[in-house]
């Protein structure tokens, strides 16, 4: 998404174009944190890859409660093509484990919707990569455990976002907050595993 002078929104006062840059801009430090974090789990080895698909479903269970709770369909009227839960559940099922919600999450409003759902939409996208490397592994159990890393592939749910992230009128400050929020739920989580 390429922003210029004339793409410019504005509402009350606020300008709204960017948004996108001022999310990523602002959670930059927790995203490369969480990265990180993630990256200590051997995804190629059963043990890793479940404890990370366990990682994941404790922080994505509660955010995505938290999103259906604050009405994200009325915002995003897709969101049961959006939502992972089944998938995530199908992996962890196939592997012999349970998916749980580990992190509690607080109420989101309308702009933390928005905000939340830039991390859950945006970490479809490392998604794509992580797959690459789940690909290497030697056990077929894994590669029978990739719904939830698939999810999406194929359809345009990043570009949509991105297209009604640009038309949604929201808190700023929200938005930014619950992003934050999410990040930190995926920590914890990843702490927990």
């Amino acid at each position: 998404m390429l922003v210029g002078a004339s793409d410019v929104t504005t509402h009350q006062g606020l300008s709204f174009a960017g948004l996108r840059e001022r999310l990523r801009d602002a959670t930059s430090d927790a995203h490369r944190e969480l990265d990180a974090q993630l990256s200590a789990f051997d995804l190629t080895a059963f043990s890793g890859y479940r404890r990370f698909l366990c990682a994941s479903a404790g922080a994505l269970l509660p955010l995505e409660t938290a999103l259906a709770e604050a009405g994200v369909d009325h915002i995003f009227p897709d969101w049961p093509e959006r939502s992972r839960r089944a998938a995530i559940a199908a992996d962890l099922g196939r592997l012999g484990a349970i998916a749980a919600a580990t992190v509690s999450v607080p109420p989101l409003t309308r702009s933390g919707v928005v905000g939340t759902m830039y991390v859950l939409e945006g970490s479809r996208l490392g998604a794509k990569f992580l797959l690459k490397t789940v690909a290497d592994a030697a056990d077929p159990r894994i590669s029978a455990a990739t719904l939830y890393l698939r999810h999406g592939t194929g359809k345009r749910l990043w570009q949509s976002f991105l297209s009604k992230l640009e038309s949604e009128v929201c808190d700023e400050g929200e938005a930014i907050a619950a992003a934050r929020v999410a990040f930190a739920a995926f920590e914890q989580a990843a702490d927990r595993a």
